[in-house]
């Protein structure tokens, strides 16, 4: 049986008026890998930045190496052999990679660098840890897992022999999933032990030997993976039994599309065009899934459809009419429905009570307003608003409650309500369940799915893969701001489909 590297004991974190980890008792072993599961606010990365010396524990202990301990900052835990690879990764675009990796650590005398040292031993350690990358390379010029990979070494030029990874695929394509796991997996074999917080089931059955599940702050269970199936993860995940597989019933698509990009050019803030020649339809009854690397021009593409960001060029048309000079709100009253990626920043406007964001949109229109939008009927819009909050399992106190007062899943519940209930002709989902737990996307997922057997046409943009796979009926390819491949859902797979996420050709997969 291998030895403890680092153990919790009884680690409770609270804050004024929540309780985040309560009474937290785990253990990691010598060349382990060991996942965190959990739910959308279930205190995984609370605990992880406990670790990490980012908090100090209300109460409770760790012990590394036999010892106690007690971290101030992160410096103290990276000089205990504790390093951490963020969400979001760190990284200055400018510099290069050996000067990424060497921030904060670096070798010579005074003010002088050692850069050829420095140079040299990143190769030196990218080679021995099977981290393939050209150390002087600009971190601009690589993709995503490559500067993953930047990260991962970082912590092991700082001489980590614990590596805590938050969430570590969230932006990778199946290709570059798969060659995460084999660093990691090579990882291990050099004696570092890993903790990888994550929500996905697949992924803590694919790389963990053992995996812990946080529900509401507390350890609800710890498995060895191989014993354990992925539906009793879920279960004990969110504590109660969930549907996995997403059932989509065969909706015949009427022919004539209800809404059609041609030739579409988007700029970003610096005038540089990231969506560019993009043409696509939708047409009613069906889900049109656009899968992508994050930073192809999903953001802009969205907020140019709701006009929420001016179109440089090209055409949108809405049920045959071009509507790309309208307002957002007259985009809205045609029936357009959206749901943002950003749930804070366009969905919602969180001081306002859960009725008040229902009836955004729509509040200068009866029953909402009378008077010709003068005046506001606040008991029709918490009439409103009692009967969506029970129809769409909303978990709030009320309608009153204001919308910052509610779990991410709930606040996204409210878009869906507000949005889903307005009779869409076309709806527009951006990342509908970022950051969610399995419960909530359960229920999402089969909200989308109604909403398409009703004839509505749904454009579906999403980060994950297996979301695009369980939903849509066509799938298209967006690189670098135009769609370069287009897909039967049914007739593809993932490796195919995320070949071309990062500008393959045919003729190269030949």
């Amino acid at each position: 049986m291998a030895q403890p590297i680092l153990e919790t004991r009884h680690i409770v974190k609270q804050f004024p008026k929540v309780l985040a980890n309560d009474d937290i008792n785990l253990t990691l072993n010598q060349g382990e890998i060991l996942c965190l599961l959990g739910e959308n606010g279930a205190g995984k990365s609370t605990l992880m930045n406990v670790l990490y010396g980012l908090y100090k524990p209300t109460s409770g202990t760790i012990v590394l190496d036999g010892e106690e301990v007690e971290f101030s900052s992160p410096r103290d835990a990276i000089d205990r052999g504790l390093g951490m690879v963020h969400q979001h990764f760190m990284l200055v675009d400018t510099l290069t990679v050996t000067e990424n990796i060497i921030l904060g650590s670096e070798p010579g005398r005074g003010p002088q660098i050692d850069y050829r040292t420095a140079r040299q031993q990143v190769k030196e350690l990218s080679e021995r840890h099977g981290l393939r990358i050209d150390p002087d390379a600009k971190i601009m010029n690589l993709s995503v897992g490559l500067q993953q990979r930047v990260e991962i070494l970082k912590a092991l030029y700082r001489q980590a022999k614990i590596l805590i990874l938050d969430e570590p695929t969230a932006v990778l394509t199946p290709q570059e999933v798969e060659e995460f796991f084999a660093v990691v997996r090579g990882l291990r074999d050099n004696g570092v032990s890993i903790i990888i917080i994550t929500h996905k089931l697949e992924e803590v059955k694919a790389i963990s030997d053992r995996v812990y599940i946080l529900r509401r702050g507390r350890i609800e269970g710890e498995r060895r993976t191989a014993d354990v199936s992925k539906e009793d993860l879920a279960n004990l995940m969110v504590g109660r039994a969930v549907v996995l597989t997403v059932e989509k019933s065969d909706h015949q698509a009427k022919q004539e599309p209800v809404f059609e990009i041609d030739d579409l050019r988007v700029l970003d803030d610096r005038e540089v065009a990231v969506v560019d020649g993009l043409s696509l339809d939708v047409r009613p009854g069906e889900v049109v899934g656009i899968a992508g690397v994050d930073g192809n021009g999903q953001s802009e593409l969205a907020e140019a459809i709701m006009g929420l960001r001016s179109v440089a060029g090209g055409s949108l048309k809405h049920l045959g009419e071009d509507i790309k000079d309208l307002t957002t709100k007259e985009r809205i009253h045609r029936r357009i429905s959206y749901v943002p990626a950003d749930r804070h920043r366009y969905g919602l406007v969180l001081p306002f009570t859960v009725a008040e964001n229902i009836a955004m949109g729509y509040h200068d229109r009866a029953p909402n307003a009378s008077g010709g939008g003068m005046r506001l009927n606040y008991s029709a819009m918490e009439e409103q608003a009692t009967r969506l909050i029970k129809d769409f399992d909303i978990r709030t106190p009320g309608p009153l409650a204001p919308a910052s007062h509610l779990s991410g899943g709930n606040q996204q519940k409210v878009i869906l309500a507000r949005e889903f209930t307005r009779n869409p002709s076309f709806l527009l989902v951006s990342q509908p369940t970022r950051g969610l737990d399995v419960g909530a996307i359960e229920y999402i997922h089969s909200q989308i799915l109604a909403m398409r057997d009703q004839d509505v046409g749904v454009l579906l943009i999403s980060l994950e893969l297996e979301e695009i796979f369980g939903l849509a009926d066509r799938i298209l390819v967006l690189y670098e701001g135009a769609i370069v491949k287009e897909f039967v859902a049914s007739e593809t797979d993932e490796r195919e489909v995320g070949f071309y996420m990062t500008g393959g050709k045919k003729e190269q997969s030949a």
